[in-house]
């Protein structure tokens, strides 16, 4: 219950857009449209009374850990001493707020900091002509392997920056586009994860494959570590993938990553659930091991003629014209292989189904886990962060940190928009804009982020949510809108243009709703991937 409270208040403080600390305890309360949420629903019985005398505790604790305790504790001892603090304090993770373990993370990234301003940035090259059209001949044409290669010589120590504050990040490396003028770095850099993030979830790279679920309309859009031996190159490239995840938190830039909860365990070090991560990466199979967990004697012979004619089985040995199944099963990348030595010439039979089924259940989880893969990955990762932080997250914590919210919130980026160059909030053209954004969808949405500042995903936390200075804000807030340059022509024959690298959007005073509506969609529509100048 401790812990449904936690995830809880952790929601509520991220719509108030407020820190547990600051939440007063008469503030909590469960609305009615909380009972459709199975977290939460073992609070819904409980006197309003004790959720908030039990929040106040929660908070004390919360306080007391973030100011005192937690900067004390050796965290890399988490798995090497089962009794030692660090590994008490993983067991206890639920009770600890999310804000309360990114205070400490940030803290932690501030203080491993290793590319100073002696030192020039890295910068790499990118040939934007090798992916013209959206068409990528081969995988090494791809931005993700450009960089790779010029990025290996690199020492990951170079690519330990301070996180984003203020104005514009201190990104790890600076990107120039052959034959393109760009001014600043910030609208390129970001333009380059985007970029990177549609290669790794499409057929140009073999790193990630499409989760097998999705074929029974199940987690459509979401993918997996590929399941297959690796190549030093391979290794190589999800080192890479590894680095670019530790890059991306510490330049606060949400990746615009779908990937299933299994490989956030992975990364955290957590087990799967047996039942439950198979059910949600590959729910067919899940079905196929229930069928032979559940069915009667008499029902055998029925389901070895199902599978015979998904070419899953041949004919027994004993009676040719009798189908039966044999101790093989299909990989995700769609191998047939032996459960055991000698699989294919085993039948499967009453006396041994549930060995057959625990088995194809095995081979399953052991994909899922892809430990040769997921290393590759967590040595990547642990070249730019610190990996004992991953032991105070919960998987879903670690993806929020890094991949942020997969919609955009509308009244919380209204709240950090400033107005320029005399421009105000109750101007009617700044009114048409904020009523046209109300009337997009979450993937218009989407596209007008990247069009405005070259990513799809925003920050939904902001130190300004505490009361610091405008300066505090995490790049790219503020979003500005600004007056077009010039003064030529009529307003409603003019496009709108925007500056990446500051997040600004040169409005047109368009004299109605509908051309202020015609007029984002085209530029959302039109000019998917703007580059700032």
């Amino acid at each position: 219950m401790d812990v449904a409270l936690v995830q809880y208040i952790n929601r509520l403080c991220r719509h108030l857009a407020i820190t547990p600390a600051r939440l007063h305890p008469h503030e909590v309360y469960l609305d009615p449209s909380d009972a459709a949420d199975p977290r939460v629903a073992c609070l819904l019985n409980v006197p309003v009374e004790s959720l908030r005398l039990r929040f106040a505790l929660l908070q004390s604790l919360n306080n007391t850990l973030e100011s005192f305790f937690l900067p004390l504790v050796e965290l890399r001892q988490t798995h090497t001493y089962q009794n030692s603090i660090a590994a008490l304090l993983c067991e206890a993770k639920g009770l600890i707020f999310y804000d309360t373990k990114v205070t400490v993370m940030n803290r932690v990234l501030n203080a491993t900091v290793q590319q100073t301003a002696d030192h020039a940035a890295p910068e790499i090259t990118l040939d934007p002509l090798e992916i013209v059209g959206g068409e990528i001949r081969s995988s090494e044409n791809t931005y993700f392997c450009q960089a790779a290669r010029q990025l290996s010589c690199v020492p990951s120590s170079q690519l330990c920056v301070k996180l984003a504050s203020g104005g514009d990040s201190t990104y790890a490396f600076n990107i120039r586009f052959t034959g393109e003028e760009v001014h600043g770095t910030s609208g390129s850099f970001r333009h380059f994860l985007w970029q990177v993030c549609k290669e790794l979830q499409s057929s140009a790279l073999s790193l990630l494959l499409p989760c097998p679920s999705a074929s029974a309309n199940r987690n459509k859009g979401k993918s997996i570590l590929t399941p297959c031996p690796i190549s030093y190159a391979e290794e190589q490239l999800l080192h890479f993938f590894g680095q670019l995840l530790g890059i991306a938190i510490r330049a606060d830039v949400p990746l615009p990553l779908d990937l299933l909860g299994s490989f956030w365990k992975g990364l955290v070090g957590e087990p799967l659930d047996p039942e439950q991560d198979l059910q949600e990466a590959d729910v067919l199979t899940y079905n196929y091991v229930k069928k032979f967990e559940n069915f009667n004697e008499s029902e055998l012979e029925a389901l070895c003629a199902e599978i015979s004619s998904q070419h899953h089985s041949g004919e027994s040995p004993e009676s040719p014209s009798r189908p039966c199944c044999t101790f093989t099963y299909y990989t995700m990348t769609g191998e047939e292989v032996e459960l055991c030595q000698g699989g294919r010439s085993f039948t499967v039979s009453w006396e041994n189904k549930d060995v057959y089924a625990r088995a194809v259940k095995s081979l399953r989880l052991r994909e899922l886990q892809n430990l040769e893969c997921m290393t590759a990955v967590r040595a990547g990762l642990g070249s730019i962060i610190p990996l004992q932080l991953l032991t105070m997250l919960s998987p879903l914590e670690i993806e929020l940190r890094t991949c942020g919210l997969p919609y955009i919130n509308l009244k919380f980026l209204k709240a950090h928009t400033m107005y320029q160059v005399g421009l105000m909030e109750t101007d009617q053209h700044i009114e048409f804009f904020w009523t046209a954004l109300e009337m997009f969808t979450q993937e218009e949405l989407c596209k007008f982020i990247k069009f405005a500042c070259n990513q799809e995903r925003i920050p939904f936390t902001c130190p300004c949510r505490d009361g610091g200075p405008d300066t505090a804000h995490v790049p790219p807030y503020p979003m500005k809108i600004a007056p077009p340059d010039g003064a030529a022509g009529q307003s409603d024959s003019r496009y709108i243009r925007v500056e990446t690298c500051m997040f600004m959007v040169k409005l047109p005073q368009y004299t109605s709703l509908d051309v202020m509506l015609e007029k984002l969609r085209y530029a959302i529509h039109y000019r998917e991937d703007p580059l700032s100048g």
